[in-house]
């Protein structure tokens, strides 16, 4: 049966069949991808490409169009799909999270910059940076259906979740702050000044600070959400900008966009434990499930380049498209 998204720039309510059930004809196939199914998937944000490189051989598989801007992309709760978000092209992308192979695709979702579910699952945000608002919706296991568009001050960007799914943190590049959004009522319960130009939001593992990527300065702010209170500053680098866990429990990554560097955090004393340079404008990054190896897009370079995180020295850099932003595979660390 077909399914259709409707969009409506004032109406508050709307319906977004299964991931599983979507409809809509996807674009023209993705190139076959390796039989391993350990396809990288790099999402080329100023081509609106995607570029898929065997994680053992290095080689690119294939590059092929999507919508415009791919910023972020995410896997769905069940793991069967990985969802690519098109920013200006107002367009959600499935992938087959193992191969990169196109499964569908769903238009007039607009502006969806960040994605993100809730730990219970229960809630789906899409981030609208240029539109200046959050799209909430309901989750139940199998539909979503649009809860709230929340407005908000100015150009809301990456997003974290409390353990227990009753609020989302979304960092405001535009106002320099960072919003609580009460899940349950849809309504902002408090902003708080954080620094210029804040990025990437991490929840700590024992649910206890937030790290906010303050990327028109060189630090993380550590930030007792309970209080609103910066507690700490931990000096990294120029453009502090996005995390990736290194799936221990113990040490987060935090790229420096400007600097060209990623430094380790360590969890439990708050301070930088070491230091990867990695120049043109490190981004997003991605932990192999062996925690040996990152792969890092380069956003001014037009590259990727694989840290071997023992030495923690670049051990290979791989041209891709313009302004490579999301990255992702399947077999990949723990996000705690």
């Amino acid at each position: 049966m077909s399914v259709f998204v409707r969009r409506s720039m004032v109406a508050a309510f709307g319906f977004l069949a299964a991931f599983s059930s979507f409809a809509a004809t996807p674009p023209a196939a993705a190139p076959s991808a390796s039989a391993a199914g350990n396809a990288v998937v790099i999402l080329n944000s100023r081509d609106a490409t995607i570029t898929l490189l065997d994680q053992t051989t290095y080689k690119e598989i294939g590059t092929f169009p999507v919508g415009k801007e791919p910023h972020h992309l995410m896997p769905t709760p069940d793991n069967k799909s990985l969802i690519v978000a098109a920013a200006t092209g107002n367009s959600l992308l499935f992938l087959d999270p193992k191969s990169g192979q196109i499964q569908s695709q769903v238009k007039d979702i607009v502006d969806p910059y960040q994605i993100g579910f809730s730990p219970n699952q229960k809630w789906f945000i899409a981030n609208g940076l240029r539109l200046d608002r959050i799209d909430i919706y309901g989750y139940d296991g199998k539909n979503l259906k649009i809860a709230k568009r929340l407005p908000l001050p100015s150009m809301p960007s990456h997003m974290a979740f409390t353990a227990d799914s009753t609020l989302a943190f979304i960092s405001l590049q535009g106002s320099d702050e960072l919003a609580a959004v009460d899940l349950a009522t849809q309504k902002v319960k408090w902003t708080m000044s954080v620094g210029k130009q804040p990025a990437g939001v991490y929840m700590t593992p024992d649910n206890k600070y937030l790290l906010v990527g303050v990327m028109g300065s060189d630090y993380v702010a550590v930030i007792d959400w309970r209080t609103q209170k910066i507690v700490k500053k931990i000096k990294t680098g120029d453009g502090a900008h996005n995390f990736r866990p290194q799936g221990d429990n113990r040490h987060v990554f935090v790229s420096n966009r400007v600097a060209g560097t990623i430094n380790v955090l360590d969890l439990n004393s708050l301070e930088s434990v070491g230091s990867i340079s990695v120049p043109g404008g490190p981004d997003c990054m991605e932990i192999t499930a062996d925690g040996k190896t990152m792969w890092v897009t380069q956003r001014w370079v037009k590259k990727v380049s694989v840290v071997d995180l023992a030495t923690r020295k670049v051990i290979k850099s791989i041209p891709v498209g313009r302004s490579p932003h999301g990255i992702y595979f399947n077999n990949r660390a723990s996000e705690l």
